[in-house]
């Protein structure tokens, strides 16, 4: 099972972070580490000190494809579910800076939540209309909605497949509204897809 993301692939993101809107998909990628399920706690790095969150839409691959066609590409699809891509900004600025990968920024140990309900397919009447929102101690921090991404899911994955190999089981993070922000012991976030909670845990 792989992680991959998608980066600046909603406009107002790009803005608060004064970014150049991509003309293809940025893609990077995070280790099976990463990962944390079941709602445990995420354990802020001692090695940041401005760890943000980023609430994503996160689809699930449910059979194994390369060079997959726009028009196949939901065929490829299980499920959708939510996940943070939890961001060590002063690294990945870092990073930014020298032109250098930003590995250690996005793929450090725990920094891929990602909600233990998956919501099929075949049980989501539009998946270019999907509302999503993450709350922070009870306050709304991001909303979003998937008809805002600037690349669509049918072209995130017929791009990825061009240069991977798409497995069952591997998640795809498809990229985050705006609103990011510094997350500190303490913290409770919560997330939601539409009315549904799908992410509900604590930053220790």
């Amino acid at each position: 099972m792989r992680i991959f993301a998608i980066g600046r692939n909603y406009v107002d993101h790009i803005h608060e972070l004064n970014n150049e809107k991509p003309d293809d998909p940025v893609v990077f990628t995070k280790p099976d580490t990463a990962l944390v399920r079941n709602n445990a706690p995420f354990y802020l790095p001692s090695f940041s000190k401005d760890v943000h969150h980023e609430v994503e839409v996160v689809l699930k691959i449910g059979k194994e494809g390369k060079n997959i066609e726009e028009k196949f590409a939901l065929k490829y699809i299980d499920s959708v579910g939510l996940g943070i891509d939890f961001t060590a900004r002063d690294w990945q600025q870092k990073a930014k800076e020298k032109g250098l990968p930003w590995d250690i920024a996005k793929g450090f140990n725990g920094s891929a939540p990602v909600s233990d309900t998956f919501i099929p397919l075949a049980n989501i009447p539009d998946l270019r209309n999907i509302n999503f929102k993450l709350e922070v101690d009870g306050k709304l921090k991001q909303q979003g909605n998937t008809s805002l991404m600037i690349f669509s899911v049918e072209y995130i994955i017929s791009y990825l497949s061009r240069f991977f190999t798409l497995k069952t089981g591997d998640l795809i993070f498809t990229g985050t509204p705006k609103g990011v922000g510094p997350v500190a012991i303490g913290n409770r976030l919560t997330a939601y897809l539409e009315d549904e909670k799908m992410l509900d845990f604590e930053v220790k």
